[in-house]
Protein backbone atom coordinates (compact mmCIF):
# COMPACT_ATOMS: atom_id res chain seq x y z
CA UNK A 1 0.00 0.00 0.00
CA UNK A 2 2.86 2.29 0.89
CA UNK A 3 4.52 1.56 -2.47
CA UNK A 4 1.32 2.45 -4.27
CA UNK A 5 0.98 5.75 -2.36
CA UNK A 6 4.62 6.60 -3.02
CA UNK A 7 4.21 5.87 -6.70
CA UNK A 8 1.10 8.03 -6.91
CA UNK A 9 2.84 10.91 -5.07
CA UNK A 10 5.87 10.75 -7.36
CA UNK A 11 3.64 10.66 -10.40
CA UNK A 12 1.69 13.68 -9.15
CA UNK A 13 4.82 15.74 -8.46
CA UNK A 14 6.27 14.85 -11.84
CA UNK A 15 3.03 15.93 -13.49
CA UNK A 16 3.07 19.25 -11.63
CA UNK A 17 6.70 19.86 -12.61
CA UNK A 18 6.01 19.09 -16.24
CA UNK A 19 2.94 21.33 -16.15
CA UNK A 20 4.98 24.16 -14.62
CA UNK A 21 7.72 23.73 -17.19
CA UNK A 22 5.12 23.79 -19.91
CA UNK A 23 3.81 27.12 -18.65
CA UNK A 24 7.24 28.80 -18.86
CA UNK A 25 7.84 30.50 -22.23
CA UNK A 26 10.89 31.97 -23.95
CA UNK A 27 10.66 34.51 -26.78
CA UNK A 28 13.00 36.86 -28.59
CA UNK A 29 12.76 40.57 -27.94
CA UNK A 30 14.34 43.89 -28.86
CA UNK A 31 15.47 46.80 -26.71
CA UNK A 32 13.56 49.88 -27.81
CA UNK A 33 12.25 53.18 -26.48
CA UNK A 34 8.84 54.03 -25.17
CA UNK A 35 9.11 57.43 -26.74
CA UNK A 36 11.70 59.92 -27.93
CA UNK A 37 12.53 63.25 -26.34
CA UNK A 38 11.98 65.92 -28.97
CA UNK A 39 14.45 68.80 -29.21
CA UNK A 40 12.95 72.07 -30.39
CA UNK A 41 14.58 75.12 -32.00
CA UNK A 42 14.28 77.98 -29.49
CA UNK A 43 14.57 80.47 -32.33
CA UNK A 44 14.44 80.42 -36.11
CA UNK A 45 17.44 80.50 -38.41
CA UNK A 46 19.66 78.62 -40.84
CA UNK A 47 21.43 75.46 -39.68
CA UNK A 48 25.13 76.19 -39.86
CA UNK A 49 26.68 72.99 -38.46
CA UNK A 50 25.44 69.61 -37.18
CA UNK A 51 27.72 68.31 -34.44
CA UNK A 52 26.34 64.78 -33.87
CA UNK A 53 25.05 61.76 -35.77
CA UNK A 54 22.12 59.43 -35.22
CA UNK A 55 23.10 56.72 -32.76
CA UNK A 56 25.63 58.91 -30.95
CA UNK A 57 25.50 59.15 -27.15
CA UNK A 58 25.28 62.73 -25.88
CA UNK A 59 25.36 64.39 -22.47
CA UNK A 60 22.93 66.96 -21.13
CA UNK A 61 23.90 70.39 -22.44
CA UNK A 62 26.01 69.02 -25.31
CA UNK A 63 25.64 70.88 -28.61
CA UNK A 64 23.64 68.99 -31.22
CA UNK A 65 23.73 71.66 -33.91
CA UNK A 66 24.34 75.37 -34.31
CA UNK A 67 22.52 78.12 -36.16
CA UNK A 68 24.22 80.61 -38.43
CA UNK A 69 24.62 83.99 -36.76
CA UNK A 70 24.84 87.57 -37.96
CA UNK A 71 28.23 88.81 -36.79
CA UNK A 72 28.92 92.35 -35.64
CA UNK A 73 32.51 93.59 -35.97
CA UNK A 74 34.38 96.58 -34.57
CA UNK A 75 34.81 99.36 -37.11
CA UNK A 76 37.52 101.09 -35.05
CA UNK A 77 40.30 100.31 -32.61
CA UNK A 78 39.33 100.89 -29.01
CA UNK A 79 38.37 99.58 -25.61
CA UNK A 80 35.03 97.90 -24.82
CA UNK A 81 33.06 100.12 -22.46
CA UNK A 82 29.56 99.51 -21.18
CA UNK A 83 28.20 96.11 -22.22
CA UNK A 84 24.45 96.44 -21.77
CA UNK A 85 23.26 93.37 -23.71
CA UNK A 86 23.12 89.77 -22.57
CA UNK A 87 22.52 86.57 -24.56
CA UNK A 88 18.81 86.25 -25.24
CA UNK A 89 18.09 89.99 -25.28
CA UNK A 90 16.14 91.50 -28.17
CA UNK A 91 18.46 93.93 -29.96
CA UNK A 92 15.84 96.66 -30.41
CA UNK A 93 14.89 96.63 -26.72
CA UNK A 94 18.49 97.08 -25.55
CA UNK A 95 19.28 99.79 -28.12
CA UNK A 96 16.09 101.68 -27.28
CA UNK A 97 16.96 101.66 -23.58
CA UNK A 98 20.74 102.18 -23.62
CA UNK A 99 21.49 103.48 -27.10
CA UNK A 100 23.66 100.48 -27.99
CA UNK A 101 24.41 96.86 -27.18
CA UNK A 102 27.84 98.01 -26.06
CA UNK A 103 30.21 100.93 -26.61
CA UNK A 104 33.77 101.30 -27.85
CA UNK A 105 36.02 104.03 -26.52
CA UNK A 106 38.34 104.68 -29.44
CA UNK A 107 42.05 105.37 -29.18
CA UNK A 108 41.27 108.95 -30.16
CA UNK A 109 40.13 110.59 -26.91
CA UNK A 110 39.63 114.09 -28.28
CA UNK A 111 38.05 115.78 -31.30
CA UNK A 112 38.35 119.34 -32.53
CA UNK A 113 35.49 121.08 -34.30
CA UNK A 114 37.02 123.93 -36.25
CA UNK A 115 36.34 126.55 -38.91
CA UNK A 116 38.54 127.92 -41.71
CA UNK A 117 37.37 131.47 -40.96
CA UNK A 118 40.55 132.09 -38.94
CA UNK A 119 42.84 130.25 -41.34
CA UNK A 120 45.76 131.98 -43.02
CA UNK A 121 44.36 133.71 -46.08
CA UNK A 122 45.39 131.55 -49.01
CA UNK A 123 43.75 129.17 -51.42
CA UNK A 124 45.61 126.15 -49.98
CA UNK A 125 44.73 126.84 -46.34
CA UNK A 126 41.06 127.36 -47.17
CA UNK A 127 40.81 123.90 -48.73
CA UNK A 128 40.59 120.97 -46.28
CA UNK A 129 40.49 117.31 -47.32
CA UNK A 130 38.86 114.46 -45.44
CA UNK A 131 41.51 112.01 -44.25
CA UNK A 132 44.48 114.37 -44.35
CA UNK A 133 46.84 114.65 -41.40
CA UNK A 134 46.85 117.96 -39.52
CA UNK A 135 48.43 119.30 -36.33
CA UNK A 136 46.68 120.88 -33.36
CA UNK A 137 48.07 123.25 -30.73
CA UNK A 138 46.23 124.80 -27.80
CA UNK A 139 45.81 128.58 -28.11
CA UNK A 140 46.74 129.10 -24.45
CA UNK A 141 50.00 127.12 -24.40
CA UNK A 142 52.40 125.63 -26.90
CA UNK A 143 52.95 122.64 -24.61
CA UNK A 144 49.64 120.99 -25.49
CA UNK A 145 49.82 119.88 -29.09
CA UNK A 146 49.35 116.76 -31.17
CA UNK A 147 48.63 115.10 -34.48
CA UNK A 148 45.08 114.74 -35.85
CA UNK A 149 43.17 113.42 -38.85
CA UNK A 150 40.33 115.21 -40.61
CA UNK A 151 37.15 113.14 -40.43
CA UNK A 152 34.51 115.48 -41.88
CA UNK A 153 34.27 118.66 -43.94
CA UNK A 154 31.18 120.81 -44.48
CA UNK A 155 31.60 124.23 -46.07
CA UNK A 156 33.96 126.25 -43.90
CA UNK A 157 33.66 123.84 -40.99
CA UNK A 158 35.61 120.66 -40.44
CA UNK A 159 36.18 118.06 -37.73
CA UNK A 160 39.36 116.17 -36.88
CA UNK A 161 40.06 113.37 -34.42
CA UNK A 162 43.17 113.96 -32.33
CA UNK A 163 45.48 110.95 -32.43
CA UNK A 164 48.33 112.08 -30.17
CA UNK A 165 48.86 114.60 -27.39
CA UNK A 166 46.99 115.65 -24.27
CA UNK A 167 44.33 118.35 -24.23
CA UNK A 168 41.62 119.76 -22.00
CA UNK A 169 37.99 119.43 -22.98
CA UNK A 170 36.54 122.82 -23.91
CA UNK A 171 39.81 124.61 -24.62
CA UNK A 172 40.44 126.48 -27.89
CA UNK A 173 43.09 125.38 -30.35
CA UNK A 174 44.54 126.16 -33.76
CA UNK A 175 44.87 123.64 -36.57
CA UNK A 176 47.92 123.60 -38.89
CA UNK A 177 48.95 121.67 -41.96
CA UNK A 178 52.59 121.32 -40.87
CA UNK A 179 54.16 119.94 -37.71
CA UNK A 180 56.17 123.17 -37.25
CA UNK A 181 52.88 125.07 -36.70
CA UNK A 182 53.82 127.66 -39.32
CA UNK A 183 51.55 130.72 -39.44
CA UNK A 184 51.16 130.42 -43.21
CA UNK A 185 50.02 126.78 -42.78
CA UNK A 186 47.27 127.58 -40.26
CA UNK A 187 44.00 125.93 -41.39
CA UNK A 188 41.55 127.04 -38.76
CA UNK A 189 40.51 127.53 -35.18
CA UNK A 190 38.13 125.53 -33.01
CA UNK A 191 37.22 123.86 -29.73
CA UNK A 192 38.42 120.59 -28.22
CA UNK A 193 35.77 118.10 -27.11
CA UNK A 194 35.77 114.58 -25.73
CA UNK A 195 35.33 111.95 -28.45
CA UNK A 196 31.99 110.19 -28.01
CA UNK A 197 32.20 106.39 -27.63
CA UNK A 198 31.17 104.39 -30.70
CA UNK A 199 27.72 102.90 -30.21
CA UNK A 200 27.53 99.26 -31.30
CA UNK A 201 23.87 98.87 -32.24
CA UNK A 202 24.09 95.57 -34.12
CA UNK A 203 21.83 97.00 -36.83
CA UNK A 204 22.71 96.98 -40.51
CA UNK A 205 21.12 98.17 -43.70
CA UNK A 206 21.94 94.78 -45.24
CA UNK A 207 20.53 92.56 -42.48
CA UNK A 208 22.42 89.51 -43.71
CA UNK A 209 24.42 86.79 -41.99
CA UNK A 210 27.79 87.84 -43.34
CA UNK A 211 28.28 90.42 -40.62
CA UNK A 212 27.74 94.08 -39.81
CA UNK A 213 29.93 96.87 -38.56
CA UNK A 214 29.72 98.29 -35.08
CA UNK A 215 27.96 101.60 -35.46
CA UNK A 216 25.74 101.01 -38.48
CA UNK A 217 22.07 101.93 -38.50
CA UNK A 218 19.16 100.00 -39.95
CA UNK A 219 17.87 101.84 -43.02
CA UNK A 220 16.36 98.89 -44.87
CA UNK A 221 12.75 98.81 -45.94
CA UNK A 222 12.09 95.81 -43.68
CA UNK A 223 11.73 97.64 -40.39
CA UNK A 224 10.00 94.72 -38.65
CA UNK A 225 13.02 92.41 -38.66
CA UNK A 226 13.80 91.34 -35.09
CA UNK A 227 17.23 90.19 -33.97
CA UNK A 228 18.30 88.72 -30.64
CA UNK A 229 21.71 88.48 -29.02
CA UNK A 230 23.16 84.99 -29.31
CA UNK A 231 26.62 85.65 -27.90
CA UNK A 232 28.74 88.49 -26.52
CA UNK A 233 32.28 87.73 -27.66
CA UNK A 234 34.18 90.47 -25.78
CA UNK A 235 34.56 91.48 -22.14
CA UNK A 236 34.25 94.81 -20.39
CA UNK A 237 37.49 96.79 -20.76
CA UNK A 238 38.90 94.54 -23.49
CA UNK A 239 41.07 96.18 -26.13
CA UNK A 240 39.90 95.39 -29.66
CA UNK A 241 41.16 96.11 -33.15
CA UNK A 242 39.13 97.18 -36.13
CA UNK A 243 37.52 94.07 -37.63
CA UNK A 244 37.45 92.08 -34.37
CA UNK A 245 34.23 90.16 -33.69
CA UNK A 246 32.12 91.76 -30.95
CA UNK A 247 28.62 90.24 -30.95
CA UNK A 248 26.69 87.46 -32.68
CA UNK A 249 22.97 87.80 -33.40
CA UNK A 250 20.17 85.47 -34.43
CA UNK A 251 17.07 86.34 -36.40
CA UNK A 252 13.99 86.17 -34.19
CA UNK A 253 13.12 86.51 -30.55
CA UNK A 254 13.84 84.13 -27.68
CA UNK A 255 11.29 83.14 -25.05
CA UNK A 256 12.26 83.96 -21.49
CA UNK A 257 15.72 85.32 -22.42
CA UNK A 258 17.20 81.91 -21.64
CA UNK A 259 19.25 81.16 -24.73
CA UNK A 260 23.03 81.50 -24.58
CA UNK A 261 24.83 81.10 -27.86
CA UNK A 262 23.78 79.81 -31.23
CA UNK A 263 23.98 76.13 -30.23
CA UNK A 264 20.90 73.95 -29.79
CA UNK A 265 21.81 71.52 -27.01
CA UNK A 266 20.58 68.20 -25.65
CA UNK A 267 18.00 68.83 -22.88
CA UNK A 268 19.15 65.61 -21.16
CA UNK A 269 21.61 62.77 -21.64
CA UNK A 270 20.71 60.03 -24.08
CA UNK A 271 21.25 58.62 -27.55
CA UNK A 272 20.47 60.58 -30.70
CA UNK A 273 17.75 58.73 -32.53
CA UNK A 274 17.22 61.24 -35.31
CA UNK A 275 18.54 64.52 -36.69
CA UNK A 276 15.51 66.08 -38.37
CA UNK A 277 17.32 68.87 -40.25
CA UNK A 278 20.30 69.28 -42.56
CA UNK A 279 23.07 71.86 -42.80
CA UNK A 280 21.95 74.91 -44.74
CA UNK A 281 18.26 74.28 -44.03
CA UNK A 282 16.08 77.01 -42.55
CA UNK A 283 14.25 76.06 -39.37
CA UNK A 284 11.34 77.79 -37.71
CA UNK A 285 11.08 78.56 -34.05
CA UNK A 286 9.72 75.56 -32.06
CA UNK A 287 10.40 73.17 -34.96
CA UNK A 288 11.66 69.69 -33.98
CA UNK A 289 15.34 69.52 -34.97
CA UNK A 290 16.33 66.24 -33.27
CA UNK A 291 15.06 63.33 -31.19
CA UNK A 292 16.77 61.56 -28.29
CA UNK A 293 16.30 58.22 -26.59
CA UNK A 294 17.04 58.39 -22.87
CA UNK A 295 17.86 55.57 -20.44
CA UNK A 296 14.62 56.00 -18.50
CA UNK A 297 12.66 55.40 -21.72
CA UNK A 298 14.37 52.07 -22.45
CA UNK A 299 12.19 48.95 -22.51
CA UNK A 300 11.87 45.60 -24.32
CA UNK A 301 9.25 44.63 -26.85
CA UNK A 302 8.59 40.95 -27.57
CA UNK A 303 6.12 39.11 -29.76
CA UNK A 304 4.04 36.59 -27.77
CA UNK A 305 2.47 33.73 -29.79
CA UNK A 306 -1.28 33.55 -29.43
CA UNK A 307 -1.17 30.10 -27.81
CA UNK A 308 1.10 31.44 -25.03
CA UNK A 309 -1.14 34.31 -23.94
CA UNK A 310 -2.53 32.14 -21.14
CA UNK A 311 1.01 31.78 -19.74
CA UNK A 312 1.85 35.49 -19.47
CA UNK A 313 -0.04 38.53 -18.24
CA UNK A 314 0.44 42.14 -17.21
CA UNK A 315 2.57 42.11 -14.08
CA UNK A 316 4.27 38.79 -14.87
CA UNK A 317 7.89 38.64 -13.72
CA UNK A 318 10.37 37.79 -16.48
CA UNK A 319 14.10 37.49 -17.06
CA UNK A 320 15.75 39.56 -19.81
CA UNK A 321 19.01 38.15 -21.17
CA UNK A 322 21.30 39.77 -23.74
CA UNK A 323 21.69 37.57 -26.81
CA UNK A 324 25.34 38.61 -27.20
CA UNK A 325 26.21 38.05 -23.52
CA UNK A 326 24.24 35.42 -21.64
CA UNK A 327 25.87 36.48 -18.38
CA UNK A 328 23.94 39.73 -18.61
CA UNK A 329 20.56 39.02 -17.07
CA UNK A 330 18.02 41.54 -15.85
CA UNK A 331 14.76 41.28 -13.95
CA UNK A 332 11.75 42.61 -15.78
CA UNK A 333 8.01 43.02 -15.53
CA UNK A 334 5.34 42.92 -18.21
CA UNK A 335 3.79 46.37 -18.38
CA UNK A 336 1.35 45.89 -21.22
CA UNK A 337 0.22 43.36 -23.82
CA UNK A 338 -1.38 44.66 -26.99
CA UNK A 339 -5.06 43.93 -27.42
CA UNK A 340 -4.61 43.78 -31.18
CA UNK A 341 -2.55 41.19 -33.02
CA UNK A 342 0.63 42.36 -34.69
CA UNK A 343 -0.09 43.15 -38.33
CA UNK A 344 0.89 40.49 -40.87
CA UNK A 345 2.29 38.17 -38.18
CA UNK A 346 2.18 34.46 -38.94
CA UNK A 347 1.58 32.67 -36.69
CA UNK A 348 -0.49 35.28 -34.88
CA UNK A 349 1.45 37.22 -32.19
CA UNK A 350 0.74 40.01 -29.77
CA UNK A 351 3.29 42.64 -28.67
CA UNK A 352 4.32 42.78 -25.02
CA UNK A 353 6.11 45.74 -23.44
CA UNK A 354 8.51 44.83 -20.66
CA UNK A 355 10.10 47.24 -18.16
CA UNK A 356 13.57 46.50 -16.85
CA UNK A 357 16.59 48.32 -15.41
CA UNK A 358 19.37 48.44 -18.02
CA UNK A 359 23.09 48.98 -17.49
CA UNK A 360 25.78 50.37 -19.80
CA UNK A 361 25.97 47.08 -21.71
CA UNK A 362 22.44 47.53 -23.07
CA UNK A 363 21.97 49.51 -26.26
CA UNK A 364 18.93 50.50 -28.24
CA UNK A 365 18.23 47.81 -30.83
CA UNK A 366 19.99 45.06 -28.85
CA UNK A 367 18.40 41.62 -29.18
CA UNK A 368 17.39 39.83 -25.99
CA UNK A 369 15.69 36.66 -24.81
CA UNK A 370 12.68 37.05 -22.57
CA UNK A 371 11.81 34.12 -20.28
CA UNK A 372 8.91 33.87 -17.90
CA UNK A 373 9.55 32.49 -14.45
CA UNK A 374 8.88 28.78 -14.05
Amino acid sequence: MKKICGFLLTTFLTFCLVAALADAISVDGTVTADSAVEVYAPIGGMVDHIAVKAGQAVSEGEALLSLRTTKVYADADGRVSGIFAEPGDAVDSVVERYGALLYLETDSLYTISASTEQAYSSTDTKTIHVGETVYVRASSTKERNGRARVTAVSGTKFTAEILTGGFITGEKAYVYRDEAFSRKQRLGYGEISRTAPVAVTGKSSSNNSSGTTAGSTNTSSNQNVVYSVARIVVDEGQEVRRGDLLVELLLGKFDGLYMSGADIVAPESGTVSEIAVSEGANVSKDAVVAKLYTKDKMCVTAEIPEENLRDIAVGSRVRVELTTDESREYEGSVRMISGVATANSSPVTFTAWIDFTPDDAVRYGSTVTVETEE
